[in-house]
């Protein structure tokens, strides 16, 4: 049975931070699952972009300047010394939307995993673009994407103007 999570003919893009798996180490799977979970939720999304760590900032700023409805990340976001994710994100940003990462955060320790509370990993509004950043682990993504479910095409429908 197929679940109308209002996201047909809204446009997103995926964006993974991994400097392995953009050198070919490992296969890019959290980017991979978004991909397939958003095209299953409605919206048109290209493959994830995968790049280096230290490129991240450049890759989310080309991102934006396409507009799209949704920018999710994945990767970055916790304290190694190449994380940087958040930091890229954060300057984009014009307000941020704390309780979406707060609730990301809250359900990998509820779900099990202590070290989520290690994520850095931002959510905020750049115009009228939802970004939200995903941990790197594929058990983070599905995580991640189960608490943005419910509320993902509310939160974009305000974002276009839309009403409470």
């Amino acid at each position: 049975m197929s679940v109308d999570h209002g996201l047909a003919g809204r446009r997103a893009i995926v964006v993974t931070a991994s400097t392995r798996a953009s050198q070919g180490v490992y296969p890019d799977k959290g980017g991979a699952l978004i991909v397939e979970t958003l095209r299953a939720w409605g919206a048109e999304v290209d493959d994830p972009t995968v790049v280096a760590d230290a490129d991240i900032a450049e890759t989310l700023a080309a991102a934006l300047a396409a507009r799209p409805d949704l920018l999710l990340t994945t990767g970055g976001t916790g304290i190694s010394p190449t994380d940087g994710t958040p930091e890229a994100t954060a300057p984009l940003l014009d307000r941020e939307v704390p309780g979406i990462a707060e609730a990301v955060r809250a359900a990998g320790i509820a779900a099990g995993v202590p070290t989520a509370m290690l994520s850095r990993g931002l959510a905020g509004i750049c115009g009228q673009t939802l970004v939200v950043n995903l941990p790197g682990s594929t058990g983070g993504v599905r995580d991640a994407l189960a608490v943005l479910e419910p509320v993902i095409s509310h939160a974009l429908s305000q974002l276009a103007g839309g009403d409470h």
